[in-house]
């Protein structure tokens, strides 16, 4: 791999070459720091690669952090699926896990500090009040009538806060900044209030919690942050990110650096809509390989390589943009098409008996990957009773058709040709079975009459082959954005699961959780982490062989 190749540029490793350069920064430190208030999604592992990847590109440390000011929406399972998540991607945070509310001793005498200086106030409106008096985008605000209490009454205030003696809602620490400043963060913003809530960390030991854009930047200071980079809808905080830091006393001052979030058609990357789906049971966790999340790919079959490939497809820049599924799902077909191992499964399966086959399975050999020799092969057996696809059969067809057709050959794959001479049918019409011939000399081999066969269609053994519950997975919405409908679960795909019962080839019983297969002809699949067991087998579909969401869309 070249050095171009291993190395993507972009704007923010433009910036961190200059300040490399310059002697401004002799290393560099970053963090990726999501609050554990839900599993993280395809937008979070963009965030991933780019902070874990600058910091491995140059031999510099990235944290883990947990932004956990927030105790009624967070909890335990979170961090751990976070954990598993960014290690999963292939990552290594730099040392001890790092938590917000490690920091909750200092953040709070850093408030003390403010008020000390005069830069903070203990207010008293009701958060209706407080949102009148903030004033709108075209008309500044106004003061509240609490912002000029002396520093002892603000001190004395702000301990009853601590200590429990004022309800949730009553008062509030604020930052005194500017109630005319355009920028509506600035506009004297809240710094801590009062939550009665248990922690997942530190327990019932506080009862006021710091606001997001105070703890962030402290805390990046107090790690050694050299470049904090976060979301375009971030940009306004940087100023207030900037003002907290410059009115305490710390030694290190990061920079803040802004770069377009990931938005992905037929998806919504809101934590709360991703919630909800889940809380109102619309999908089956947040796993369900429908889902956005890093979790729900990873069950669909997705791999880590194939998510930090299309991370790095998609770059680093600053313009809003909404990238469509077909670049998602060309980074693992792409990587799925050189790494998986063929395999054979009937989804909608008919019977065909080969009627001059006598005696018993015939073991036959099949590579397990037409361009790689060295992934070996395996055992297929193919038995008098078969099973092929019900749409790779037709009674009369034309000439573009390369399936079977009765009184006509097909060759099955790996296998021998066969031709259809009769079919069954049942009272409503439906075929029921296809009954053939086989030529036998034909393993491996053109017919040696010369006759020309066209068509390869897939099989199972009907006497070994195993049961499988197959699920066809398709986008999650019906429309391309549906955060922006009125009503987003309105706009949900009834039929974004389709479940079958297929057949597989008997190999497959001991198919691993997530490694993939490419069904032959029917796209790659890998067994269900949750549901698969050697008693019922249930294949996940991760991607069709081939882009079909432009067609859709048409």
């Amino acid at each position: 791999m070249s050095e171009s190749e291993a190395r993507p540029t972009n704007f923010i490793r433009q910036i961190i070459d200059a300040d490399l350069a310059s002697g401004k920064h002799t290393s560099v430190h970053t963090r990726f720091p999501p609050e554990p208030n839900g599993y993280l999604h395809i937008g979070h592992a963009k965030s991933i690669c780019l902070n874990f990847g600058i910091a491995q590109d140059y031999q510099g440390q990235c944290n883990l952090r947990f932004d956990d000011t927030n105790p009624e929406k967070e909890d335990i399972e979170y961090v751990e699926s976070i954990k598993n998540d960014v290690n999963w991607l292939g990552f290594e945070w730099s040392g001890e896990i790092c938590y917000s509310s490690n920091y909750f001793d200092k953040l709070y005498g850093f408030a003390i500090e403010l008020i000390n200086k005069g830069l903070a106030y203990v207010d008293e409106l009701s958060p209706e009040q407080m949102r009148e008096y903030r004033g709108t985008l075209t008309e500044a605000g106004k003061h509240s009538p609490y912002r000029d209490r002396s520093v002892e009454e603000n001190l004395e205030l702000f301990e009853k806060m601590k200590n429990g003696e004022v309800e949730e809602g009553k008062m509030c620490l604020r930052a005194k900044i500017d109630m005319s400043s355009p920028f509506m963060v600035m506009r004297d913003p809240v710094i801590y209030r009062v939550r009665f809530a248990t922690h997942h960390q530190t327990g019932d030991k506080w009862c006021i919690y710091p606001m997001y854009d105070f703890t962030h930047c402290i805390s990046d200071a107090l790690e050694g942050i050299t470049h904090s980079i976060c979301t375009l809808e971030f940009m306004d905080n940087r100023r207030l990110y900037d003002w907290v830091l410059d009115n305490i006393t710390i030694d290190c001052q990061p920079r803040q650096y802004e770069f377009s979030r990931l938005n992905l058609e037929y998806t919504v990357m809101s934590k709360r809509k991703l919630n909800q789906l889940v809380t109102e049971n619309l999908v089956n966790g947040w796993d369900d390989p429908r889902m956005p999340t890093i979790s729900g790919l990873r069950r669909r079959g997705f791999t880590p390589a194939s998510i930090r490939e299309f991370c790095k497809r998609i770059g680093v820049t600053k313009q809003d943009n909404t990238i469509e599924m077909s670049s998602l799902e060309s980074c693992i077909r792409d990587d799925l098409n050189e790494n998986a191992p063929r395999a054979m499964a009937v989804l909608d399966p008919v019977k065909v008996v080969i009627e001059n086959f006598d005696g018993d399975a015939e073991m036959l050999d099949v590579a397990n990957h037409p361009n790689k020799p060295e992934m070996g092969s395996r055992q297929v057996p193919f038995t008098r009773e078969l099973y092929i696809e019900c749409e790779d059969f037709r009674e009369e067809a034309n000439k573009k058709y390369k399936r079977l057709v009765l009184g006509k050959e097909v060759r099955l794959r790996g296998a021998y040709v066969i031709k259809a001479e009769r079919i069954e049918k049942d009272e409503d019409g439906n075929i029921t079975t296809i009954f053939c011939t086989y030529d036998n000399e034909t393993l491996g081999k053109n017919p040696a009459d010369g006759r020309k066969v066209k068509g390869v269609i897939h099989w199972v053994s009907a006497e070994q082959g195993v049961p499988a519950e197959i699920r066809l997975y398709d986008r999650l919405f019906t429309v391309p954005n549906p955060g922006a409908a009125d009503d987003f679960v309105s706009v949900i795909n009834p039929e974004s699961l389709t479940v079958m019962n297929g057949v597989v080839e008997p190999s497959l019983v001991n198919a691993e959780a997530e490694k993939a297969f490419q069904f032959e002809r029917m796209g790659y699949f890998c067994a269900d982490s949750k549901d698969s067991s050697k008693e019922k087998l249930v294949f996940n579909r991760t991607v069709g062989l081939r882009d079909t969401w432009a067609k859709i869309g048409d």
